[in-house]
């Protein structure tokens, strides 16, 4: 390659730099304020349902009392850590959406992403591995985690209490982008958050094929 070829490349790569970090920062700073609780403990299934609503709606003791609800004759009761530290099961997240008139539905992962139909549905709930970390070094065991994701405005948010702040997605096609990288992983699960006024699966779209 001449110079002039790569002094054209080398220009190409730096005005593609500019472009990412200018549209990087102009998402962060122009993104809607959005209410985001940062992770205490193994609370992550109380933030995840707060952070779906977009407020405060749900507290430590309102799940324990799910909890005791569901197994109200356990000595340890099996869907909360036994020292208070949060660590609720699918079980509870299912019951507090139920309050809410919502419906909690695991998602299968045969099927297609591009099946969801979006419009109709409230949000999306990610259970997936991860391994802690003390003094910041991993730790060799790994826990679940639990993160929300939600439309605010016209995109989608990473709303995981292990960030800072909000992730930014986009739209429904990266959406789908980062649905499948995240399940990419054989033992991250997906759930479906939908109003109990959609009616019954209209949240898939009918598969053509």
């Amino acid at each position: 390659m001449s110079k002039v070829g790569h002094i054209k490349v080398y220009c190409h790569l730096i005005v593609n730099n500019i472009k990412y970090f200018l549209t990087y920062h102009f998402q962060f700073y122009n993104c809607p304020a959005m209410y985001h609780e940062r992770q205490r403990l193994q609370f992550c299934a109380l933030h995840v349902l707060n952070n779906l609503f977009q407020a405060e709606v749900f507290s430590k003791p309102e799940l324990d009392d799910i909890c005791y609800s569901l197994n109200p004759d356990a000595t340890i009761n099996p869907h909360k850590s036994m020292f208070g530290w949060g660590n609720y099961d699918v079980n509870v997240l299912t019951m507090a959406l139920q309050l809410k008139d919502y419906q909690f539905i695991w998602f299968d992962k045969r099927k297609d992403l591009n099946l969801l139909d979006l419009a109709t549905i409230y949000g999306i709930v990610i259970n997936k591995f991860y391994k802690p970390k003390c003094l910041g070094l991993e730790i060799p065991i790994k826990r679940r985690h639990w993160l929300a994701v939600r439309k605010i405005d016209e995109n989608f948010y990473n709303l995981d209490s292990k960030l800072d702040v909000p992730e930014y997605i986009g739209n429904d096609e990266h959406l789908i982008k980062f649905l499948k990288f995240e399940l990419a992983v054989s033992t991250t699960e997906l759930f479906i958050v939908v109003s109990n006024s959609v009616p019954e699966d209209s949240w898939m779209k009918v598969d053509a094929g």
